[in-house]
Formats: structure tokens, sequence, C-alpha cells
């Protein structure tokens, strides 16, 4: 199979399917029109986290609700001095109007009283215990700021948009739904994916040696998948034979399936076999990209009661692999889990960053006061330099100079 670890060189050879090499722009668009959004779904709040929304969200409440204190201090009715109140105004409860001329303190969050017509901030105001009255000392006397008042509506009105169909379900996006009023969400589904993770040479712990490596892609691959929307429902070691590469792409459950390695034509590479006994149609077999030239993508049959599901297969390499995620996983998965995409985008190349000759290059790259700049250890089978970097820069044939500005797609932070 295609090598699967940090250190051994990429090995080449046609891809068995015999299709011809797309480019990457092309690569992409076919698997974003390859899936359509998975059906909706209602859920609480505390189980939409990382969903898309399937509608708009739109405001139940207006916010703030009503007139709030921005600050400690006090509600003042009209002009200083005033007499102060045997009284204190706290969040949570619904106070008595104040009377003109008079002031009562009142706690940052707390409801304005009716009668209220400004807010005085504690550093701003002086009481005399003798009189029982309240000075402004920073301000013309008989002045009070109404700076310090959270009007209500100020941030929305009852029934505006707050967030599009296809916004990501984030904490903020909690925090702002709740405040709304808002206890649950419609979603869509997130997609399910199970890993296949290929290889008879791997070790899950230990020391490499004896010409076995150790997997690096079975550790990288689940919480990134899980970034990009996937629900990942397995995660499974298949030994380099055909038999059981076939039967775990049949039998497996998951809308996406994802297999690394066995992707081009070595003298274990099965991958191509396995598709053909499943009856799947190709819809890429390789992409003009480097590192990741033998990813492929490939639409299941339905059988029975399953639906139509879609494999994912990335090079063994684990920097190719990485390519295969960005090229094919992202924006199937991101079409399946119905999110507005976040990028690419573009920054100034802080160096001059050297591409393929023919095909597109994607490097790891790191955000600096002068643009991105590239990073060292960069080969197919390293991973030295994407774990330093938060984003891949995709390079045009022939790559660009210092200065010119270049495509970039951001990596999942956590």
């Amino acid at each position: 199979m295609t090598p699967h670890h940090t250190t051994a060189p990429t090995r080449r050879g046609a891809p068995r399917g015999g299709g011809a090499a797309v480019t990457w722009d092309q690569a992409r668009a076919t698997a974003h029109a390859a899936v359509q959004p998975l059906p909706a779904a209602t859920l609480d709040a505390g189980d939409a986290l990382g969903h898309a929304l399937a509608a708009p969200l739109a405001a139940l409440t207006d916010l703030p609700p009503f007139d709030t204190s921005a600050m400690d201090g006090w509600a003042v009715a009209g002009p200083g001095p005033w007499r102060l109140e045997d009284r204190t105004l706290l969040a949570g409860t619904r106070p008595a109007p104040l009377r003109p001329g008079t002031a009562a303190p009142i706690a940052t969050g707390a409801r304005l009283p009716a009668g209220a017509t400004a807010v005085l901030r504690r550093e701003r105001g002086e009481t005399d215990p003798a009189t029982g009255t309240l000075h402004d000392r920073s301000a013309a006397p008989g002045a009070a700021s109404g700076t310090d008042i959270r009007t209500q509506g100020h941030e929305c009105r009852t029934g505006d948009p707050l967030l599009p169909a296809g916004a990501t379900v984030t904490p903020a996006v909690l925090g702002l739904a709740a405040a709304a009023g808002h206890d649950r969400f419609t979603v869509r589904r997130r997609p399910t994916v199970e890993l296949l993770v290929l290889g008879d040479e791997l070790l899950t712990s230990g020391l490499p040696g004896d010409g076995r490596v150790r997997d690096a892609l079975g550790p990288l691959l689940p919480p990134w998948l899980r970034a990009l929307g996937a629900e990942v429902i397995g995660h499974h070691r298949v030994p380099d034979a055909a038999t059981p590469l076939t039967e775990a792409v049949r039998r497996s459950p998951a809308d996406v399936l994802v297999t690394t390695g066995s992707t081009a034509a070595g003298p274990v590479d099965f991958l191509h076999q396995a598709l053909r006994a499943a009856g799947a149609e190709l819809l890429v077999d390789s992409v003009a990209v480097r590192p990741g030239h033998p990813m492929l993508l490939a639409a299941l049959p339905a059988t029975g009661t399953r639906p139509a599901r879609h494999l994912v297969g990335l090079p063994g390499n684990p920097l190719a692999a990485v390519a295969g995620l960005v090229t094919l996983a992202a924006p199937l998965l991101g079409r399946l889990a119905g999110r507005t995409p976040a990028g690419p985008h573009r920054a100034r190349a802080a160096a001059a960053l050297p591409g393929h000759p023919a095909d597109t290059r994607l490097v790891p790259v790191r955000r600096t006061e002068d643009g991105v700049s590239p990073l060292p250890y960069d080969g197919p089978a390293m991973l030295r330099g994407l774990a330093r970097a938060d984003h891949l820069a995709v390079l045009p044939p022939g790559g660009v100079t210092e200065g010119e500005y270049v495509t970039v797609l951001p990596l999942p932070s956590a």
C-alpha cells in the first residue's frame, strides 16, 4: 500500500482505476456537488453544538428585553441633585417606578424602573448622608448621562434574523440563541464517518523498528473529521488484503467511509478492486495536486435498506493524506452537514513559495506580521511542518513570489 508514516518516500504509480487526474479546483467542486445536505432535525441546545443551522435563526424576543443598567451606580429621575430612596435595584426583579427628583442604587444588569431618565456611574456619584441626597461630581449641576443604559431592543428586535442557515452552532451561538429565547435548534444531521486505516506495517504504540512504523493518521484524522462537521462512528485497522477491505467497505453503515492508503497501484493496493466489487462509481480518481496525487472519491450504490454512500480514499503518506482530506473530504462533509463554507481566503506571501511545475501544490504555512511564511519539513511523508502550521497555502503551478497573494486554507486549532 502507499506508505502511511513519516519517514519513507512516496511510492508512485498510476491509479489502478486508470482515470485522468483532475485539477484541484475540479476535485473540490466534484466533491461538493456529489451530495445534498442531510435531513434536518430539531435538537435541544445542549445537543446542537457543532451542527449547522438548517433554517435561519431569528430572535424570539427583544435584546435586551427591557431597559437595563450598563453600570453599577444609581438610577436617577430628572435633573439632580436627587433624593435617595431607601431601596436597591437588583437584577431579576421588576422595580416600582422611580419618582421625579429621586435616585436609587442600581446593579449592572438590573431593570430600570419606570420614570428613570439616566444612570449615574458609581465613580461619578457622591452621597450626602446628612441630607440623604446624591450629587454628580463630574458634570454640570443638574446633568446626568444616559449612555449607561442598555435600551430595550438595542441589539435586536423580536423577529430580527440573527444567523443564516448554514451557520455552525458554536459556543457563542448557543449563548446568543439562549439570550434570544431559544431552547431548541433546527439543524442538519451530522454526517457519520467510519475511518479504515490500512497497513500491516503500522504500530499503535512504542517505537518503530524491524520494518514497522507508527500510525500517524489514526490519531490525526478523527479530530480533524469532527472539526469538518462529521460524527466519527468507527475507527478500524484493516489488513493489507483484498477480502477484508472489500468486506469492510460493503458493511460500513456510515454516510462517508474514509480510508488511508491503497489508492495507488502497489502490490498490496486493493482499494480499486474493493470498489469494483462493491459496484462503486469513481467520481475522482487522482488529482493534479502535490502531495496527494493518488486520492480518490467514489459513490457506493444503495443496497437493500441502506442508502447510497461515499468513500474518500486518502493516500497513506501523512501530509498527502491531509491534502486529500482538505481537497475531497472537506467539501463533501461540509455539504452533507449543510455548513456554509468558511474559506478559502487570500493572504500575502511573506517569502517565495515554490510550486510544482504542472500541478497545484499544498504547503504548510504560518501567518506572520508580513503574511504567510513557509515551514520546513513539508514532504509527503512529513508532519513536522504541518504541526507548526496554521494554514495550508494552495500554490498554482510554478508557485508564487514574495509579496504575491495566495489562497490559504485554515487548519483546525483544536
